[in-house]
């Protein structure tokens, strides 16, 4: 079984501002070791349910060398492999070799959503609002598509209250998920003890691994229209002049494509 993760640091259990996931702030570093330490829950989960490969990405954008480059090398689990540095949402080579499943860990919730913990889609400074047709998504949704276009479905989904919520609209009631925090605003949350958290996220991992099936390929139907809106009106600029790119509001700006991947290609550099 071939398994993928992927990973973002802001839903991880301990992780509450914005020092903790960025950059050569002072608290990053212990965020980068709450982070590690999630991924390797999942891993042994992973391998507990008999996964023969793992591969883990690192999609946080931390800010210059470190975006895409948070986990601590030293302290990853022997049992996986990952991908550093790599453009977000770009790593699809083990999904066209053909992926059994894929865990999200450490995900938050969409932009505006009043008790996701470190909430934003993409941007915290560029992107309010997202669809992919009518559905209103996040980085949850992104990263579902992207699985789904290889016909790859999402078995477990970790973070706060909130993510968990969102993806189960998205994906389905039956969705696997593991809540290690709940928000309480924006920048704070009752959590679950790290320790605790990441033996509820192992557990689930496997679980949801030995049950695959309760879920399926998140795939927007076709044709699919991506729908952006942004914070200002500069931010538009951006879009103007791109192939099968429209900008139909001062904010709004709507990209068609035979399909999720062709409309996303055009707004989503490579």
């Amino acid at each position: 079984m071939r398994v993928l993760i992927m990973s973002d640091m802001e839903g991880v259990s301990g992780i509450v501002v914005w020092g903790q996931v960025t950059g050569g702030d002072p608290m990053y570093e212990e965020g980068r070791r709450l982070y590690t330490e999630e991924i390797n829950a999942a891993v042994r989960g992973a391998k507990a349910a008999g996964a023969t490969e793992i591969v883990a990405v690192d999609c946080h954008g931390a800010g210059g060398d470190w975006s895409f480059n948070s986990f601590i090398p030293e302290l990853l689990d022997p049992a996986c492999e990952w991908v550093a540095h790599h453009r977000w949402g770009r790593y699809t080579e083990l999904l066209e070799q053909g992926c059994d499943a894929v865990l999200l860990v450490g995900m938050h919730a969409r932009a505006g959503t009043p008790d996701g913990v470190l909430c934003h889609t993409i941007s915290t400074v560029t992107w309010r609002n997202l669809w992919f047709n009518d559905d209103l998504v996040g980085e949850v949704g992104v990263n579902a598509a992207i699985c789904g276009h290889y016909g790859c479905p999402v078995a477990l989904v970790t973070g706060d209250e909130a993510v968990c919520r969102e993806s189960k609209e998205i994906m389905g009631p039956n969705l696997p998920t593991v809540a290690v925090k709940r928000g309480l605003s924006r920048y704070s949350a009752r959590q679950i003890p790290p320790v605790r958290a990441r033996q509820m996220i192992e557990d689930g991992a496997r679980e949801a691994l030995q049950n695959l099936g309760r879920t399926r390929p998140y795939v927007p139907a076709q044709p699919t229209t991506i729908t952006i809106e942004v914070e200002s009106v500069e931010k538009v600029d951006q879009f103007r002049n791109r192939p099968g790119v429209e900008v139909v509001e001062p904010l709004k700006v709507v990209s068609r494509g035979a399909n999720w991947l062709a409309a996303w290609d055009q707004i989503w550099p490579a």
